[in-house]
């Protein structure tokens, strides 16, 4: 623990010289080594514990000062080693700052009676007049967000998450607030109620009022110019600039948020980014993204989400209105808790012109296209599974985490093909088979509840669908083998349906037993709740052999896997592999020869795609 002693005469002198003042110079302790003469034009209220002042601070690029106190009011302030505090036009009050940090001309940085720090408040999201369903805490991540949605009308198992949380908030919010080690905070109006952790960099923000700041050394966050933010937490690695407003938000790692955005009773996780739109109770998941103007998202469930512009979410007149023009995640939710056509996965990105619908059947016909002509709309199954872009995102966006390692609280699984989405393939070609067989092959549309679909679409999704069940088993089956785990798995976790909590895909078994095992009290805590998720992450590979198996034993009515089966089972696998970039070759040649991509840039996706070949084996 750091020691301070009094000031000695001598140093109170010194001061006084400087244009220095103290309430009461007895309140004024100081470490051994303290130099006054770096002290000028300081008032000292309450009671204050000044470091060492004895080295450089750099304010700029090649420009340093000496560390120090000039021009600033200071009460109940506690200032670490080697600061340089400058230019406070108001005050500094009921505060403690770490070491070697620099700030320069704020107007008032403080902490009041009642302060939060952004940790406690309920939100609502999906329904934005609703009652709240998210409580923002400092550790939250896009699982735990999701549970709480996902089981909010679960009275018992929610009332034990809020005694978790309540005894998290209450461990961790600090007695007053706190500027961590190395942080820069320039150009700002107001900050109250804050805790600012280390290596974060605050440039011209306008106000910051009871929030957490999540900055640490390998994932330093930076608030810009204009910046409004009022009771939000600000995750590890984040920007956040040029005039965005927030209320009432949880902003995830690695997020960006820019250029007048602005945001209320929101969540965004791990990798979105949000520029010149506005969101309202919305939960965007994992690598969610907005650029335009005209975009609103309003009472939604996004993730690896592409809103496009005039994206409108907002549906406060009617449950059945225009179809958002963009792209969808792998299960897009609205308000009123209908789904968006098609749960397209990382990558998979389906854009479809139409309806949001309430048919539960018709989230079985996945990677699909929906489009409109007049009055009729068109079901094209399938479809997405072989595109450009589907290609390009299974690549990118593994790439595109941008976290620092130690700073991952939300979970991303980035198979593009899992349980949770090659159960809806295989749910859409027993459709699309059960269509055919009901209509027979000599009819040129086949009618799907209220969606027509041709039939050359029809047989083209039944060929598409069967192509990803065949990568997905011998890619399985290849990793088995490498894994050691081939065999009759011995465990039955991982059997029936998946789900996605936004960016954790789980067996619906195993998240039936987290909330019997919150509610009993076997997961006490928080981190017990994220330890769960975590090892449920980290036994996918397991979970995954266990429900592949049985899908392979039933896609080729097999009763147990022999070598015969497995040479069987890998000779599709190419077959699939080799029909699927053929067909995205196609698609690539489509749309160079529309004169929309330079050659370069076709030569070199052309290039990636003659390589597939080399992952066969």
């Amino acid at each position: 623990m750091d020691t301070y002693r009094q000031l000695t005469q001598d140093e109170i002198i010194e001061l006084k010289q400087n244009s220095c003042w103290a309430e009461d110079w007895n309140n004024v302790r100081v470490k051994e080594g303290f130099m006054p003469n770096f002290f000028h034009r300081v008032m000292f209220y309450g009671e204050i514990r000044l470091g060492q002042f004895d080295k450089q601070v750099e304010v700029s690029t090649g420009f340093v000062k000496h560390a120090g106190i000039n021009d600033a009011t200071l009460r109940n302030v506690a200032i670490g080693d080697n600061c340089l505090i400058e230019k406070v036009g108001n005050y500094i009050n009921n505060y403690t700052i770490g070491n070697d940090c620099y700030i320069s001309n704020i107007c008032t940085l403080e902490t009041t009676e009642g302060a939060t720090y952004g940790q406690g408040h309920m939100v609502s999201v999906l329904n934005e007049m609703g009652d709240g369903n998210v409580i923002l805490f400092n550790e939250l991540n896009s699982q735990i967000a999701a549970f709480m949605v996902k089981h909010f009308n679960d009275k018992q198992l929610k009332d034990a998450i809020h005694r978790m949380v309540s005894e998290d908030i209450r461990l961790d919010n600090p007695e007053r607030g706190i500027i961590g080690n190395n942080v820069k905070i320039v150009n700002t109006k107001e900050i109250t109620n804050t805790v600012i952790k280390d290596d974060c960099e605050i440039s011209g923000a306008s106000r910051l009022s009871d929030c957490t700041i999540m900055s640490s050394g390998d994932a330093s966050v930076y608030i810009g110019t204009g910046v409004i933010c009022e009771n939000s937490i600000i995750s590890n690695g984040c920007s956040i600039t040029n005039s965005v407003k927030m209320q009432d938000c949880f902003v995830g790692e690695a997020c960006q948020i820019t250029n007048g955005f602005t945001a209320e009773a929101s969540l965004f996780f791990a990798n979105s980014y949000m520029a010149n739109g506005e969101a309202c109770a919305a939960f965007c998941g994992p690598f969610s993204a907005s650029h335009h103007k005209s975009s609103l998202l309003i009472g939604g469930e996004f993730s690896f989400y592409n809103a496009g512009s005039n994206t409108n979410f907002s549906n406060h007149a009617y449950k059945m209105g225009p179809m958002h023009y963009g792209t969808l995640e792998r299960g897009t939710k609205t308000a009123s808790g209908a789904y968006v056509l098609m749960p397209a996965t990382i990558g998979a990105f389906s854009v479809c012109f139409g309806k949001l619908m309430h048919h539960p059947d018709t989230r079985c016909l996945p990677f699909a296209y929906l489009m409109a002509y007049g009055d009729t709309m068109y079901l094209v199954p399938g479809r997405n599974i072989t595109t450009v872009g589907l290609y390009r995102d299974i690549k990118k966006w593994p790439k595109r985490d941008k976290r620092a390692k130690g700073s991952r609280k939300s979970i991303i699984n980035f198979d593009w093909l899992s349980p949770f989405t090659v159960g809806e393939i295989v749910q859409g070609k027993k459709i699309l088979e059960a269509l055919r067989q009901a209509s027979g092959d000599n009819v040129s549309t086949y009618n799907y509840h209220e969606y027509v679909i041709n039939a050359s679409s029809l047989r083209k999704g039944i060929k598409y669908y069967d192509i990803a069940l065949r990568i997905y088993m011998g890619a399985v089956l290849k990793r088995a083998i490498k894994g050691g785990w081939l065999g009759k798995p011995e465990s039955n976790v991982g059997l029936g349906k998946w789900n996605d909590l936004s960016g954790l895909l789980l067996p619906e078994s195993e998240e039936l037993r987290m909330i019997e095992d919150i509610k009993d009290g076997t997961l006490e805590t928080i981190q017990d709740v994220n330890n769960r998720f975590r090892e449920i992450h980290d036994h996918f590979r397991e979970y995954q052999w266990v429900w592949s198996y049985n899908m392979i034993l039933d896609y080729y009515g097999l009763s147990e896997i022999t070598d015969a089966d497995i040479e069987l089972i890998h000779q599709d696998y190419i077959k699939a592999r080799r029909a699927w970039i053929a067909e995205i070759r196609k698609d690539a040649e489509k749309e160079y020869a529309m004169g929309d991509v330079d050659t370069e840039v076709f030569d070199d996706f052309i290039s990636k795609l003659d390589h597939e070949i080399d992952y066969e084996d």
